[in-house]
């Protein structure tokens, strides 16, 4: 995921990462997607795993931070 973000720059495009305000992040009890480059799942290899509630709670958490980022750049 790391490997596209230049890539996204070149053409303007605003990343809006999963901060450390998120407490989830940084759990070493469970195995859970998620970095600061953004709020994610582990699926397995067939996509049967559903995303767990710290993985959804890291979203909850990452989408108004995206919504503030985008009101302010809207105006």
């Amino acid at each position: 995921m790391f490997s596209i973000i230049p890539h996204r720059l070149h053409f303007g495009v605003v990343i809006v990462g999963l901060n450390y305000g998120f407490p989830g992040q940084t759990r070493l009890d469970e195995v859970t997607g998620g970095a600061p480059y953004g709020s994610a799942t582990i699926a397995g290899s067939y996509g049967s795993r559903q995303p767990s509630d710290n993985e959804l709670d890291a979203a909850c958490h990452q989408g108004p931070e995206v919504a503030e980022v985008a009101r302010k750049l809207h105006g």
